[in-house]
């Protein structure tokens, strides 16, 4: 599944349709594709994900009590995608611009 973060921060009063505009002015992407679409406020201790499948769209919202979403800073781009793990490293507070994943191994045979 596709993961594109928007790396401005939004007004959080934008519900379904605002976003779904912004994912399509903005970020130049198509709001029906199935894909997540990572949206920070301000004090980056909220997120929204905004999502289509065959039945409508939905979103989800994550709320934090006492900490803040690591957003990556050193990025130059607008739009960011996002690995599925990268995205639960970004939910759970980790700064993903820092953090890989090991690298994946392939094997032909067990010695």
């Amino acid at each position: 599944m596709a993961v594109t973060l928007h790396r401005e921060p939004i007004d959080f009063r934008v519900g379904i349709n605002g976003l779904a505009a912004r994912v399509e002015g903005e970020m130049a992407l198509s709001p029906l594709s199935g894909a997540l679409f990572l949206f920070g406020n301000k004090y980056r201790d909220k997120v929204k994900i905004p999502y289509c499948d065959q039945t409508g769209f939905a979103l989800w919202m994550k709320r934090l009590e006492e900490a803040r979403f690591v957003w990556p800073q050193r990025l130059t781009e607008a739009v960011v995608s996002l690995t599925a793990d990268q995205l639960q490293w970004l939910l759970a507070g980790y700064d993903i611009t820092v953090l890989t994943p090991h690298k994946s191994l392939h094997y032909a045979r067990v010695s």
